[in-house]
């Protein structure tokens, strides 16, 4: 055999052996991840509960590498299991690494399609993801191509994992949470101390506070959590949160967007609905809800989601 063709041979079975221990240790990681979640997890209440929706029907986005990805989650301890605990919309250009956060409060009073006015959180109790969608879709004309459903109780492993050494946040105040008690300052908080910290709404700024901390956490977390460390545990952590969510996005898409993300230096930009000085706060059957301003939150919401946003900013910090 000649030394050119037997260098070759040597070769591709040496990268093929690589190839094979790499989908080996994918498989491995992520079975690992699946079971420390599912230990105590038939333990916890599903997210919806024998109930049947409408096949979720995402809209194609017109760019491939642009993606906007609607978050629900939900506290598995509530007792009003199926209305949405946090709403979000995640935006992610991959040929620009651009990675946006919109949170919507959940108080917000819209139309919901074949339902009347009532606050957005109730769409999901009514009709799931497909049913948000439509709603979103309604009233601030923005497609959405995936989803996710989060159960927060699978919170506090998947950070621990994300994050083994812990996220630094600056605390505001003191803040109780089940197990302990958070201290104001900058302070390294792990696992259940952040889901202690973004679920506390007992101050003066309620649910706006909440989604304040929320965003915070999670950017947080992008920052932190960029680097090989998280790419290579990231086939535990999927594995890990695979019980806590509902998806119409395949395994192989989340790993390709987490990969993403996790690689990426950006850093996230977060946008709150309604706007400041935007909205009312009405009392109405409904109960409390925030009566906005349809036009200017739905314009700022469609120019954040723009992928020529941020050069529109660079362009005018430049002529400043």
């Amino acid at each position: 055999m000649k030394r050119g063709l037997k260098i070759l041979i040597i070769f591709s079975l040496v990268f093929l052996a690589i190839i094979a221990s790499g989908a080996l240790y994918w498989h491995v990681q992520y079975k690992s991840g699946l079971a420390v979640a599912t230990e105590d997890f038939a333990q916890i209440e599903l997210l919806v509960p024998q109930t049947t929706f409408k096949p979720f029907e995402g809209v194609k986005s017109e760019d491939d590498d642009v993606l906007n990805i609607l978050l629900v989650g939900s506290d598995a301890r509530d007792n009003e299991v199926g209305r949405s605990d946090a709403l979000m919309i995640l935006h992610y250009n991959q040929s620009k690494n651009d990675l946006k956060l919109v949170s919507i409060m959940r108080d917000t009073y819209v139309d919901i399609p074949e339902h009347g006015k009532q606050k957005i959180n109730a769409a999901f109790a009514f009709g799931g993801p497909e049913l948000v969608r439509e709603t979103l879709k309604q009233n601030f004309d923005i497609d959405i191509q995936y989803y996710a459903t989060v159960n927060l109780s699978g919170f506090s492993k998947i950070m621990d994992v994300v994050a083994p050494d812990g996220i630094e946040i600056d605390v505001s105040q003191s803040i109780p949470y089940r197990g302990g008690k958070i201290q104001p300052g900058k302070q390294l908080l792990h696992g259940d101390e952040l889901l202690g910290y973004v679920r506390f709404r007992n101050d003066n700024q309620n649910d706006f506070g909440r989604v304040k901390r929320q965003q915070e956490v999670i950017s947080r977390v992008k920052e932190q959590a960029v680097g090989m460390h998280t790419l290579v545990n990231f086939p535990k952590i999927l594995g890990m949160a695979d019980p806590y969510i509902d998806t119409n996005m395949s395994k192989k898409k989340i790993f390709q967007i987490g990969e993403g993300i996790f690689r990426g230096k950006s850093e996230m930009q977060t946008l709150r609905i309604p706007l400041e000085d935007s909205y009312e706060h009405k009392r109405v059957a409904a109960g409390a809800v925030l009566s906005i301003d349809f036009e200017k939150n739905k314009q700022a919401l469609q120019e954040f989601l723009s992928p020529n946003f941020n050069e529109e900013i660079e362009e005018e910090a430049g002529e400043q």
